[in-house]
């Protein structure tokens, strides 16, 4: 009897090492290194911009700055660092890096466009990144909640009639989206979400497709995980759900050669999107957060058309 009894034990203990094994991979942040900035993937569509991308990101490491802190919902010192403009009520831009990403190195170019276009600047660590407390990432779920809270920071600092516009990378971009439907100042007049992915689940299992892995036994698992170890759960958020909500206007802008984030996760953000502002830039031939540096004046021409409708 005690042999049967054994089995479902050993079953349950199997489910939560994988559990934790899987959490630990998608969702532990180490603490950063000072060369952490400069890491990038070792692929032909990266190398091709390296040595440009490390020039832009020493540039952008030296631009001075003030060092911002908030308290997050629940409880972590989120940071930031803020890039003040001549005019100290010019509009804001509050920028959002990416998956296991830095600040400096996935904003590297849209940092120097927004200082250089005269907008005070917040550049953020999200959550379990640079400066920022916590050891866990959640793929926007809880992120979410940090970009509102960033919002009402600046709204509290600059004023109520002060313009926020809010600007992701990546999970930063999913961050911002899925953020659009929760109650952010009325003065948060844009969104820039460049190759951002629909939702934390539907990013994990394509990318569990992608290495031939089987998804829905691994997605049960990774989502028994993120429950048990980080407290979030991954089927709580998504993108296209957010923005059936939102009016806020949005920019969508994906790399039709993305191998991390599809391509047709931006179309799917576009078509949810209840906003009667909103345009889809779809940038040929460039990969994952490449557009920017494959094709800057179609990306800039399409930014700049966004930001001047406003005024």
């Amino acid at each position: 009897m005690m042999k049967w009894l054994l089995i479902p034990a050993a079953a349950g203990a199997l489910t939560l090492a994988a559990a934790y094994a899987a959490v630990r991979v998608g969702c532990y942040v180490p603490p950063r290194r000072e060369a952490d900035v400069f890491s990038m993937p070792d692929t032909e569509q990266y190398n091709v911009f390296r040595a440009q991308s490390e020039k832009m990101i020493r540039d952008a490491l030296s631009v001075p700055y003030e060092d911002v802190f908030i308290t997050s919902f629940d409880g972590l010192r989120l940071h930031a660092k803020f890039y003040a403009a001549p005019d100290p009520k010019a509009p804001v831009q509050i920028m959002f890096h990416g998956y296991k990403s830095a600040a400096e190195r996935d904003f590297c170019g849209g940092l120097r466009e927004g200082i250089d276009g005269g907008f005070n600047v917040l550049l953020v660590d999200q959550r379990a990144h640079g400066e920022s407390e916590g050891k866990h990432l959640t793929f926007g779920v809880n992120e979410r909640f940090d970009c509102l809270s960033w919002a009402n920071y600046a709204a509290e600092r600059f004023g109520r009639d002060v313009k926020i516009y809010l600007y992701g990378i990546s999970m930063g971009a999913a961050t911002v989206l899925m953020a659009s439907a929760l109650p952010l100042p009325d003065s948060v007049s844009g969104i820039v979400a460049d190759c951002g992915y629909t939702s934390p689940k539907d990013i994990i299992c394509s990318v569990l497709r992608d290495h031939h892995v089987p998804v829905a036994p691994v997605y049960a698992v990774a989502r028994i995980g993120a429950k048990l170890f980080c407290g979030f759960d991954l089927d709580s958020a998504s993108a296209p759900e957010a923005l059936s909500h939102s009016r806020i206007p949005v920019l969508f802008i994906h790399g039709d050669d993305d191998r991390f984030v599809p391509c047709r996760m931006s179309r799917e953000n576009f078509e949810a999107s209840a906003a009667e502002r909103k345009k889809l830039l779809i940038v040929p031939n460039a990969g994952h957060g490449l557009s920017y540096m494959l094709d800057r004046p179609a990306y800039l021409s399409a930014l700049h058309e966004f930001l001047e409708a406003d005024f």
